[in-house]
């Protein structure tokens, strides 16, 4: 009895497209939760770097706050902060003290004509939606999975469905051993449409709020980065109000 309702007498039970279905299904769950691991690697870690933040802000000297933030291009913090002071860096190479060209430019490019609030505006703009486009990495994915596994596993239910009617014609018989196997097969492509569907919803919600934790804190550290490289102090956030970048 137990061996006829096995995983094994299932699989028997199926021809190729029915076999297509579920392989098709287990790839979708094997790379989903790759993704959902990889994504929750990647996350634990700028939660952490995050926390750096603050260490950054009592450093005695940039440089060193960017040690405190660690040398890492997967920090997001530390790129940031990076990009910024290569901003400041960059305009000041290419403005000389006396107002003349410089030996350093040999031609004037447009962007160098922003004043260094906007230069330094856009600089940190650009770090932090490249940064968050690659949080978003593999999110897309994510929903794509949850959206089409459960279609999927109905694709395999109904071709079940209709193996099992097929069999009954061709036999003649209705008794419950000739249709639990197809009935059976059908079954178990809906509950693994299902299975591969749910963990990648949740996991894709799980990770959008994620990204919108991590999208603050960047944001909260690059008004302060803007405001300390422009003015040479940090916000004084009881007499400001955040806006965006």
């Amino acid at each position: 009895m137990n061996s006829n309702f096995s995983l094994a007498e299932f699989w028997s039970h199926g021809d190729d497209v029915s076999h297509f279905v579920a392989l098709i299904l287990i790839a979708m769950s094997v790379l989903t939760w790759t993704v959902i691991l990889i994504k929750w690697i990647g996350h634990g870690k700028q939660k952490k770097f995050s926390k750096r933040v603050e260490i950054f802000w009592h450093s005695s000297s940039f440089t060193l706050g960017l040690k405190a933030l660690g040398y890492r291009t997967d920090n997001v913090f530390f790129m940031l902060a990076h990009d910024g002071i290569q901003a400041v860096q960059h305009l000041e190479r290419s403005t000389p003290q006396d107002g003349t060209l410089g030996t350093l430019s040999t031609e004037i490019q447009l962007h160098d004509q922003l004043d260094m609030s906007d230069w330094v505006t856009r600089a940190l703009r650009n770090s932090i939606e490249n940064s968050l486009a690659k949080l978003q990495t593999g999110l897309t994915f994510l929903a794509s999975i949850g959206s089409t596994a459960p279609f999927i596993g109905l694709l395999g239910t109904v071709w079940g469905i209709y193996h099992a009617l097929a069999r009954i014609g061709t036999s003649g018989q209705t008794s419950i051993d000739q249709v639990a196997g197809p009935i059976g097969e059908a079954l178990l492509m809906t509950a693994l449409g299902l299975a591969v569907a749910i963990p990648a919803v949740l996991a894709y919600n799980a990770l959008v709020r994620t990204n919108k934790i991590i999208a603050s804190a960047l944001n909260r550290f690059g008004y302060d980065l803007h405001a300390y490289l422009v003015t040479g102090s940090r916000v004084d956030r009881k007499h400001f109000r955040q806006g965006e970048l």
